[in-house]
């Protein structure tokens, strides 16, 4: 196998600078909370909304999956995350669409934004250019304008902090701004000490992660309360940058049927590991119910690995699991002897739906 302290592996398959990009995701959120706090969220949005409804897909939507998990016992109104052309039947004028698209060009996103214009619901875009930027200008709907030139699955940040604060400048969440820091300082300790490319195999929590799940089929697990979005980002980065599939459920639900399914079929499920993210304040019974379930996969031949939340706020601690997983991410792409950053499958679809 590689050895992932090897500089020269980052020479010749990280050829587009992913690793370099995910090093410097700490200034990019810090960023992020300065362009949330610098935003003006006309007078006329200040008013009460029945429901929140964000927009999105892939890299782009990612973000408002954090916004959701994160404030699921805070927001006082309910905030859901659409992927689709079109938008839930319950969008009206009493609605709050967030629609972020990165590019500004994705088309579903492009379709969803004239599915609320015609729910006449209130709308606020996050964006970087595009037809979107476009759309919003003419339409004059408020911008929230995020730097360009990233990989979108890449501006997590851009597309979480800033809606945030601009959530808690309308009164539906408090923003509390002591742990945003807390989470940009625990993010670069992170990157210094536990998973940059200069911390070594013996002591990379993500560089060890990333030797454990190589060549084979990872199945990720984490408490359905507030990490059920980092399940979500790691397949996601796993898929993008790694070039490889893998699975993910929930506890309690994994408890209720995916369980039973560590047994078959048992030539396939050779290749197959376990990955629990864990958090100190997972619910007791779900800390248990990680422990048994552990033993249970271990009973039936299969490693588990576990991987803890770190920092005392809840935002520090879900971002600590996100940012781990980026480096396990472009890690095992090394291994995999392949360029984290092009998505070419993606590429050729977005091109074949252009062809009509």
């Amino acid at each position: 196998m590689l050895s992932l302290d090897d500089p020269r592996l980052l020479e010749k398959y990280d050829r587009s600078g992913m690793l370099a990009t995910i090093d410097s995701f700490p200034r990019q959120c810090l960023e992020a909370k300065n362009i949330g706090l610098a935003f003006n969220l006309p007078d006329h949005y200040k008013t009460p909304y029945r429901n929140i409804v964000c927009t999105g897909l892939g890299g782009s939507a990612i973000g408002s999956d954090v916004l959701r998990s994160y404030l699921w016992h805070e927001a006082k109104v309910p905030l859901f995350v659409n992927r689709n052309y079109l938008l839930p039947g319950f969008v009206d004028e009493r609605t709050l669409v967030i629609v972020s698209s990165y590019s500004g060009d994705t088309e579903e996103t492009i379709s969803a934004y004239r599915d609320a214009s015609k729910k006449r619901a209130k709308l606020i875009v996050v964006t970087s250019n595009g037809v979107l930027r476009k759309l919003a200008d003419k339409d004059n709907v408020p911008v929230v304008s995020i730097p360009k030139g990233l990989p979108p699955r890449c501006a997590i940040g851009y597309m979480f902090f800033p809606a945030l604060i601009l959530l808690s400048k309308i009164n539906i969440v408090k923003c509390d701004l002591r742990a945003v820091d807390e989470t940009i300082k625990l993010l670069d300790d992170i990157r210094r000490n536990r998973a940059g490319f200069r911390v070594g195999e013996k002591k990379n929590i993500a560089k060890l992660t990333a030797i454990s799940i190589y060549d084979k089929y990872p199945v990720i697990y984490a408490s359905q309360d507030y990490m059920d979005c980092v399940v979500t980002r790691w397949r996601g980065q796993l898929a993008e940058n790694a070039k490889t599939l893998s699975s993910g459920n929930l506890f309690p639900e994994m408890n209720h049927n995916e369980i039973t399914g560590w047994n078959n079929p048992k030539k396939i499920l050779k290749g197959f590991i376990a990955v629990i993210l864990k958090d100190a304040l997972d619910h007791p019974r779900i800390s248990r119910r990680m422990d048994i379930t552990k033993k249970m996969i271990n009973k039936e031949g299969h490693r588990v690995i576990e991987i803890s939340a770190l920092g005392r706020t809840r935002l520090a601690r879900i971002f600590s699991l996100l940012y781990i997983g980026d480096f396990v991410s472009v890690y095992l792409a090394i291994l995999n002897r392949t360029d984290p950053t092009p998505v070419e499958r993606i590429t050729y679809l977005k091109n074949a739906l252009k062809e009509r």
